[in-house]
């Protein structure tokens, strides 16, 4: 190089400066000029570390966590929720694309990010297998719509879309929401729909002519256990009926053991944090275990909670969304108490069997004021 072989004919302080600003700025100063000694590499803005999630790949990974739970439902309850999926997800994914085509913002990268499919799933998930084709798309349009886009879209939301649209089934449908499959049992004389007379139903929106609802459903074993305590029976009367398991109801106790197993791997995957599942599910299991000790013959104890109805959905799955709950690690575990205590106050007292929606969207309602005391103070700022 030129000014390499000018440099052994300088002095050695000047080379010794040429090199500081070599080293400092890649140039080198020649006689009063700069002269590019090293090449320029441009560098963007910051974040310059990248983590490696995004809302595609935590979407597609809560997906995978509930195909056990799935795939326990299609044993116990029929391949009905397979076609309440397909529904729910096909209107989910029409509901946004409408509402994406309406604000004018790119069908592709939303369409593709799986919010829309979460929505619809964990919605079908909620409903019984026969509900009419009706009832899960006008859930999954209103959580899409009103509950998602009506407030911005994908992270502007303050309510959960799932149990807003599930909310308003249950409040306006409860008769088709109560029309449950029991499982497979031997003494239970209850006929079991084959896979055609659950696609008729679904989509004619009526049984079969050799069906009768009466022939074919039964109460879930949370309504079944309002029920008997409601006519006086103790609580061992109650669960000794066909229906309830060794942990909680039959079928149901499996489906939420599955979805425990999906839970812990999106702990371990770091897709989540401990917090929100383990206080909702302490909520639920400390004054159950204390009122169910106090009288045992009025009260289910906690192990029952915890495997009967949407716990492990609602704890693992629902209160967990990121957009909708509380941002600090206390505030989660404000926000995961209160929704398992509203939670177990529903089914004990009050008027539904299962509180987890309305428990969920109490406490999104109280975000706001969570937040405000809970965010951790900025380092030399007082309160």
């Amino acid at each position: 190089m030129p000014w390499a072989q000018e440099a052994l004919e300088r002095p050695c302080t000047l080379v010794a400066l040429d090199k500081i600003r070599f080293i400092l700025w890649g140039r080198a100063q020649h006689d009063g000029q700069l002269t590019s000694m090293s090449p320029q590499f441009p560098t963007a803005a910051a974040p310059h570390v990248i983590a490696p999630n995004s809302v595609r790949r935590v979407m597609g990974l809560v997906l995978c966590t509930l195909v056990p739970a799935i795939v326990m439902h299609v044993i116990f309850f029929g391949a009905g929720i397979l076609v309440q999926l397909l529904l729910g997800i096909a209107t989910a994914l029409a509901a946004e694309a409408f509402a994406l085509r309406l604000r004018h913002r790119p069908l592709g990268a939303f369409l593709s990010d799986g919010s829309a499919i979460i929505t619809g799933v964990l919605i079908a998930m909620c409903l019984p297998p026969l509900a009419p084709w009706w009832l899960i798309a006008s859930g999954s349009a209103f959580a899409i719509l009103l509950a998602k886009h009506l407030y911005g879209g994908i992270g502007m939301n303050p309510f959960n879309p799932a149990m807003v649209g599930y909310a308003v089934l249950l409040v306006s449908f409860p008769v088709q929401l109560t029309q449950w499959l029991p499982p497979p049992l031997a003494d239970l004389q209850i006929l079991r729909p084959s896979f055609s007379d659950s696609l008729y139903t679904i989509f004619m929106g009526h049984l079969p002519a050799h069906l009768t609802w009466d022939a074919i459903t039964s109460p879930t074993p949370l309504n079944s256990l309002r029920t008997s305590l409601a006519m006086g029976h103790t609580m061992q009367e109650a669960q000794s009926g066909p229906l309830f398991g060794v942990l909680g109801g039959r079928g149901w106790e499996w489906i939420n053991l599955a979805l425990l197993i999906g839970g812990i791997w999106l702990l371990a995957l770091r897709i989540i944090r401990w917090h929100i599942p383990v206080a909702m599910l302490a909520a639920m299991a400390i004054p159950a275990a204390i009122l169910h000790v106090l009288d045992p013959g009025s009260y289910a104890g906690p192990l029952f909670h915890l495997t009967s109805g949407a716990s492990m959905l609602g704890a693992f799955f629902i209160a967990t969304d990121p957009v909708s709950a509380a941002t600090s690690n206390r505030g989660k575990l404000i926000y995961g108490a209160g929704i398992g205590a509203i939670t177990f106050v529903i089914r004990t007292w009050g008027g539904y069997p299962d509180g987890v929606a309305f428990a969920v969207l109490l406490m999104n309602a109280a975000v706001p004021l969570i937040d405000r005391y809970t965010i951790p103070r900025i380092y030399g700022h007082a309160r």
